[in-house]
């Protein structure tokens, strides 16, 4: 995005048309969807692609833990970012039963406009078709995904912390895999729609690595959006509200860093949700330490605090809350310069006192040492930039329900 655009986008008010498919008023109705479970698709890099045998002509199941659960469901998978078509031959969901295998008596294949294969063209997503089953809030779901014909040009999430698995052939219907290959990423999958029969709201999550969950166990379900939501589902309050993550590692809001930035996907990543009522940043300590020298620091103060105002507007347009996340300190990290410090703090002053904020949730005082440019010295994952698992319970616990409360 050109930042003298942007400028103009902010002090003329004005705001980029987004066509949000569920209204908040509307979604008191006990019919509607609600997205219990999301995550922010790229086009994934060449290290990132799955391990031989690969997708074409293969079959890849995947694991994810849903929010709220239903009674009917929806998924939606996404060829955004890829250049070639991505053809499907079958696709299933089921309880898992343990690691690779799932329950048989639980699994259920999907139709798309009541066809068992599809074709997705480049840049586009397609949902399922509804389905009966019965999902569990807080409960692990399998996705199995038989491919056609599939290029080296895929859009998936490769941050997925969880481990899926890739057998020979078409075997969508299968409960048991026999001796799959493992690789830590997401393909294809980017949301799933519940049906909730009672009102029920979404707090989605736009960040970097941190919110993404590296240094997080593998298969642990600990990255602190996790335990942020565990938290609100075991309280009757706030039982009946998912959390999106929408994280990316190496994630920048204004330019540069992996994957499409924090401006660039907000529409597609946040207005395209089902239910959102609140939204928390906790992006751009990638910005920041990008930055060459103090000249390029101050330049990046004022874009990151105009490319906040403007994702602050959009979501007000469409009627949600938004948090800021003051970003965590980065003193003795691959980061720490003192001209970078410097714009952290200006940065995190203006996310504080400027009031553009609905409310402001201080991620960095909470994290904070006795000095606090550094991160407490047992809460990170030695490189004194991302937390570790017990810093992500420490963030997870620290988020207020009350901001979540309807």
């Amino acid at each position: 995005m050109c930042f003298k655009n942007l400028y103009i986008f902010i002090i003329s008010g004005f705001l980029v048309s987004c066509t949000s498919p569920r209204s908040l008023e509307k979604q008191s109705s006990n019919d509607q969807w609600l997205t219990t479970w999301a995550t922010a698709p790229q086009l994934v890099e060449p290290k990132n692609l799955a391990p031989e045998p690969g997708l074409s002509g293969n079959t890849l199941r995947q694991i994810v833990r849903v929010s709220v659960g239903g009674k009917k469901l929806r998924l939606r998978f996404s060829n955004k970012y890829s250049m070639d078509s991505l053809a499907v031959k079958a696709v299933s969901i089921a309880v898992p039963s343990d690691s690779s295998n799932v329950d048989a008596a639980t699994i259920r294949s999907l139709t798309f406009e009541k066809k068992n294969s599809f074709k997705i063209a480049p840049g586009s997503d397609i949902y399922s078709d509804e389905v009966n089953f019965n999902l569990k809030s807080n409960s692990l779901l399998a996705i199995t995904i038989s491919y056609g014909k599939v290029t080296q040009s895929v859009t998936g999430h490769p941050g997925s912390r969880t481990t899926s698995f890739i057998v020979k052939g078409v075997q969508a219907s299968a409960a048991i895999f026999k001796n799959p290959v493992k690789t830590d990423h997401w393909y294809s999958l980017s949301n799933i729609d519940v049906k909730t029969g009672e009102p029920s709201y979404a707090v989605a999550i736009m960040g970097n690595s941190i919110t993404d969950g590296r240094g997080s166990g593998t298969n642990k379900q600990n990255r602190w959006p996790d335990i942020f939501s565990q938290r609100l589902l075991a309280n009757p309050s706030t039982r009946n509200v998912s959390v999106l993550n929408f994280g990316i590692g190496g994630n920048c809001v204004v330019r540069g860093g992996l994957g499409p930035t924090a401006l660039d996907r907000f529409d597609y990543n946040i207005l395209n949700q089902q239910g959102v009522k609140w939204l928390i940043i906790l992006e751009g300590v990638n910005d920041l330490g990008g930055t060459r020298d103090a000249d390029d620091a101050s330049k990046r103060i004022e874009e990151l605090i105009a490319a906040y105002q403007v994702m602050i507007n959009k979501a007000h347009a469409s009627g949600i809350k938004v948090y800021g996340a003051t970003i965590l300190p980065f003193g003795k990290s691959f980061y720490d310069k003192p001209f970078r410090i410097e714009a952290w703090k200006k940065v995190n002053d203006w996310i504080r006192n400027s009031g553009k904020f609905d409310a402001v949730i201080d991620f960095a005082k909470q994290m904070q040492s006795e000095n606090p440019e550094v991160i407490l010295n047992d809460m990170h994952d030695h490189d004194f930039l991302h937390p570790n698992e017990a810093g992500y319970r420490r963030m997870g616990e620290f988020v207020d329900l009350n901001l979540f409360k309807n």
